[in-house]
């Protein structure tokens, strides 16, 4: 636990962190009985953005979901939604853990092990963007993507793999590009395009040349 707390503060010296629970991070139950994770919520502390909180970046709204184990957090996320719905300006972005399901986001090779509730919210709130993971191996996988849209709505999953750095996503919202960097290969998307369609990256953009530090030694 500690080494977690130890690196959230490093991330959050350079940067806006925010942080929702996975699977993995179930770490007790609450008055119901439902698991859920303190850990998580102890972030807080550290003044950072977490389970169940919304948050204005600019003028786009962040709403983080925890991960959910039964009806109780549920609903809960459910009135988040509700509530976040109101306050929407210019962009609204979703931070939750599993893909929906039936997305390309979602497939693990064999499956869509996704959420059927979250491709429900998105059908009902139409947020401009939902970020994700949980389903490591989507965009390693034939038929599988980084990158999806469901309506209006884009859908985002880095993936994961060994080693550093880690697989991972930036969103260029001056040129409306998305940028996906892993080992398997770098990838973009055209953000306004219909339908989205992932492209091998052959170039990088001038300002992602000079800040790019992915084998700085001093981050290991």
């Amino acid at each position: 636990m500690w080494l977690s707390k130890k690196y959230i503060s490093k991330v959050k010296e350079k940067t806006q962190l925010l942080i929702c629970s996975g699977n993995h991070d179930l770490d007790s139950r609450d008055q119901t009985g439902e698991k859920v994770s303190r850990w998580i919520l102890d972030a807080r502390s550290y003044g950072i953005p977490c389970d169940g909180n919304s948050f204005f970046f600019f003028d786009t709204l962040f709403t983080i979901c925890p991960w959910w184990d039964g009806p109780t957090v549920r609903s809960r996320i459910e009135v988040l939604l509700a509530e976040d719905a109101k306050k929407r300006s210019k962009q609204w972005f979703w931070v939750h853990h599993a893909p929906p399901a039936g997305s390309p986001t979602s497939w693990d090779g064999n499956s869509y092990p996704g959420d059927v509730e979250l491709e429900q919210w998105i059908g009902q709130y139409k947020p401009d963007a939902v970020l994700c993971g949980h389903v490591h191996q989507s965009p390693l996988r034939p038929g599988g993507s980084w990158v999806d849209r469901i309506g209006s709505t884009l859908v985002f999953n880095p993936g994961r793999q060994y080693g550093r750095p880690p697989t991972h996503i930036i969103l260029d919202s001056a040129h409306q590009t998305g940028l996906w960097f892993s080992e398997a290969g770098n990838q973009y998307v055209r953000l306004d395009q219909t339908p989205i369609r992932a492209e091998d990256l052959t170039e990088l953009a001038e300002w992602l040349r000079v800040t790019r530090r992915d084998h700085d030694p001093s981050l290991a």
